[in-house]
């Protein structure tokens, strides 16, 4: 449709980077176009300092949890792959995600081999948009066996509702704040006792 109009189109590959701040750094492709390449440059110098610094304070934590993501969908598990920035992110923020492949997108597999990764880990991570409020009841009647997971016993499921919260639409360019929510999970201990998570929490 866009294209019928003869306007020029230029294709947005943030997403397929596998560093969170490379997601992040393409504010300053965008700012080219609008005559803000200065204030763009600000902007990301901001976000990786603040990153740099979370970062380094998870480094100093002194025990690394281990993490998985995803949920059942069509009979298969939708995860993600063992290079995308979401296990970086995981990564920097102080934690081992179950999967060390090399897929950098999404991941297909079946219950019994996530199951096999990811029994004994300590948290879980959920992206989906719930109506209402979602709950371990919500999670366990969308499929029984995930009761199974020691992260869903030891209520270690950490969630965000993008029914609620504009996770696409804003945490590409605050790779910042999304590690920050995750040492406050993580480790807990090595983040401010007001910490107030904009994007990840644990599930009550």
């Amino acid at each position: 449709m866009i294209k019928s109009t003869g306007i020029t189109l230029v294709p947005h590959l943030g997403y397929k980077e596998l560093n969170p701040l490379g997601q992040a750094e393409w504010i300053k492709f965008v700012a080219m176009f609008l005559g803000l390449e200065a204030q763009a440059n600000r902007i990301f110098d901001g976000i990786e300092q603040r990153y740099g610094a979370v970062r380094r304070l998870a480094a100093s934590a002194t025990f690394r949890p281990t993490v998985f993501s995803g949920e059942m969908h069509g009979g298969n598990w939708f995860a993600i792959g063992g290079r995308n920035h979401l296990a970086q992110l995981f990564r920097d923020a102080g934690a081992d995600y179950v999967l060390n492949d090399e897929n950098t997108g999404g991941v297909n597999i079946e219950f019994e081999q996530m199951y096999a990764l990811a029994a004994d880990a300590d948290y879980w991570r959920i992206l989906n948009s719930f109506p209402g409020d979602f709950s371990y009841e919500a999670l366990r009647a969308s499929e029984p066996r995930n009761a199974l997971f020691k992260a869903f016993r030891n209520k270690g499921v950490i969630y965000c509702n993008m029914r609620r919260t504009p996770y696409y639409e804003i945490s590409p360019v605050e790779p910042d704040v999304l590690l920050a929510d995750l040492l406050a999970i993580f480790h807990p201990e090595l983040a401010p006792e007001d910490y107030c998570p904009k994007y990840y929490r644990l599930l009550p």
